[in-house]
């Protein structure tokens, strides 16, 4: 008699690949030309877009693979565009805790997914109101850095703006003062908006509070102000300044923003922008938002 567990890993197999084939290969960049023998996506158009091994994929499938993480599952969903309720039920056939929405493995706004997709000529993401970064696009990591490592509190990027110094690293010293200040008006606006008893934004407070001198003179002041437009300064490791606008469009319960950078009105920012498809992630190291 099959175990409760093969049972689950079996199931899990079958979603998936029931899944894989619904999704068009065209909405995704994929050809969808005669010589595609299966419907949907192939095994490895899926482990590409996961950021998985085919193998491990294909072991997933066959019931075979071992328990996925927390962050696999998410990025299965993102892959597969999984609604919220097929995430979760994912989660539930892998064992794992249904991720808390605003954490490290939030599942993606599926219009915000579509919209990232699309923006193939600019750098861009999608961060929770707490930014913790869930996705970005090639452009992003090269301008900013791959943000995908960090778990925990130091998902947030806040958190780790007060408590890691090289996180400060690409922006210029005399801007660090205003963006400390812009952080924590934004923090205490998003955390107004969210549920008192929120786990996530207590969390992320209480450990900043105790970490950071600079972030509780700052929360005592009571500023408040979410980040809808900035004008920024990135020091890029390989390209130097570079002057940014960065746009913001917020998700229906304020919980994800979809981030994109676009070169500084009246700066000379376009060419280094055009640069950085060049580049690509060579030379970019450390984040920064």
């Amino acid at each position: 008699m099959e175990d409760m567990g093969s049972a689950r890993h079996t199931e899990l197999g079958s979603f998936l690949r029931s899944r894989r084939e619904r999704v068009r290969p065209a909405e995704l960049g994929f050809p969808a030309g005669p010589r595609r023998r299966v419907p949907g996506l192939r095994r490895e158009e899926v482990a590409q877009l996961a950021g998985l091994s085919v193998d491990y994929y294909s072991e997933l499938e066959r019931g075979a693979g071992s328990q996925p993480s927390e962050q696999v599952i998410a990025a299965l969903a993102r892959a597969l565009r999984l609604t919220a309720d097929e995430r979760d039920h994912l989660c539930r056939l892998a064992d794992r805790p249904v991720p808390v929405q605003g954490g490290d493995a939030s599942h993606v706004h599926p219009g915000m997914l579509d919209l990232l997709r699309r923006l193939t000529s600019t750098p861009a993401q999608v961060i929770t109101d707490l930014h913790v970064t869930l996705v970005q696009n090639p452009l992003a990591v090269a301008l900013l850095g791959d943000q995908s490592g960090f778990r925990g509190t130091r998902a947030s990027f806040v958190h780790r703006w007060f408590t890691e110094p090289e996180a400060r690293q690409l922006y210029p010293e005399a801007d660090h003062e205003v963006q400390s200040r812009a952080f924590v008006a934004d923090l205490r606006a998003a955390a107004a908006r969210r549920d008192a008893r929120d786990a996530g934004a207590r969390s992320l407070i209480g450990a900043l509070l105790g970490l950071s001198a600079e972030f509780a003179a700052l929360w005592a002041v009571h500023d408040v102000g979410f980040r809808r437009d900035d004008r920024k300064r990135i020091n890029h490791p390989a390209l130097g300044l570079i002057e940014v606008d960065c746009l913001n469009l917020f998700s229906e319960d304020g919980r994800q923003r979809l981030l994109w950078f676009t070169p500084a009105a009246g700066a000379d920012s376009a060419g280094l922008f055009d640069l950085l498809t060049v580049i690509g992630t060579r030379e970019t190291s450390g984040p920064a938002r």
